[in-house]
């Protein structure tokens, strides 16, 4: 089968792609290497994949949209995992027009190349930032999303209503995916466990925010990825008989999971378990809270699991061991 793969040098995106191509499928990765984060590590991650024969890849914005629709045309996907985006809660108070040009342009070059050329199901990245301000745990796919506290979350929730509306119109099957705070191996340098492994192997303070007192539902990126790719096996239907009431699931072929740990862990016991796997303690300086974020994440997975037969359950003491490991052997700390 053939795959399209935005965000191919992105840390989820890589790992999709990656396992793809180990099971025989044709894969084109796209992705802008912009500078958001040190582009090396994404030219890092594509030389672990530029050796299978049966990957592409191809630097392109997914705002062109001439070259997205070329690009769809001259390459006739079947399936399109679409992982590209402007990343980042924080980022996205500084530098809003970032996120409009990538997520909500991009989104939107993806839905109109999928719909010309009869793509058979598009799989594309939401977020558990969705749930901004909603108080009820575990967070469900049944619940409202209508008050994110930061302009990604609002793009994202805008995707999932973008998907919907093409899914209804153009009989296109789409499947978001709302993740909830991906770790492990090449994982993102702005992200908690990226910066506290940083300044712990480095002898350098971390910053604590909300005074320790958060809850993140931490998920390891085995467990995403396996996700990704049942999920994207399973084409939704368009059905008569659904009476348009979840925000989840439509007449229309489209669906939305979470994909999350389902096990959320206090911001201390995630420290203690970098912590010990650096072998070091931290020195620690606690904040408030900072603008954008929620004290709390957690994913109920109970649709997911029905759907596909999988529930993610890596713990969180195994997967910053293998996270340490390799931020030590890539940095050449080991």
């Amino acid at each position: 089968m053939k795959y399209l793969v935005t965000g191919a040098a992105g840390f989820i995106g890589y790992f999709v792609a990656k396992r793809l191509c180990e099971q025989g499928h044709q894969v084109i990765g796209i992705d802008n290497l912009n500078d958001y984060y040190d582009p090396k590590l994404k030219l890092a991650r594509l030389e672990q994949i530029e050796h299978f024969d049966n990957f592409t890849f191809i630097k392109m914005d997914l705002a062109d949209r001439d070259g997205i629709a070329t690009l769809f045309t001259e390459e006739q996907f079947e399936r399109v995992i679409h992982l590209a985006a402007q990343a980042g809660v924080r980022y996205s108070i500084e530098n809003p027009m970032a996120y409009i040009d990538s997520n909500l342009v991009g989104m939107a070059t993806i839905l109109e190349g999928c719909r010309h050329n009869k793509v058979q199901h598009l799989v594309y990245a939401s977020s558990s930032s969705v749930y901004g301000m909603n108080e009820k745990m575990p967070f469900s796919t049944e619940d409202a999303v209508d008050h994110p506290v930061s302009l990604y979350a609002a793009t994202k929730k805008s995707n999932e209503l973008m998907a919907h509306s093409y899914s209804h119109l153009y009989d296109l099957p789409t499947t978001g995916l709302r993740f909830f705070t991906v770790y492990g191996p090449w994982g993102r340098p702005d992200m908690a466990p990226f910066l506290f492994t940083d300044a712990i192997l480095n002898d350098r303070e971390i910053k604590v925010f909300n005074h320790g007192k958060m809850k993140r539902d931490f998920t390891y990126i085995d467990d995403i990825v396996e996700g990704v790719i049942r999920i994207q096996a399973v084409v939704p239907v368009r059905n008569p008989e659904n009476p348009n009431t979840s925000p989840s699931s439509s007449k229309a072929p489209y669906k939305v999971f979470n994909i999350g740990n389902n096990d959320p862990i206090e911001l201390m016991t995630f420290i203690e378990a970098i912590e010990d796997a650096a072998g070091k303690k931290a020195k620690k300086n606690y904040m408030p809270m900072q603008a954008g974020d929620v004290p709390a994440t957690f994913a109920d997975i109970d649709s997911l699991k029905e759907e596909v037969g999988f529930k993610p359950d890596t713990a969180i003491e195994y997967g910053m061991q293998q996270f340490v490991a390799w931020f030590k052997t890539y940095y050449k700390l080991a």
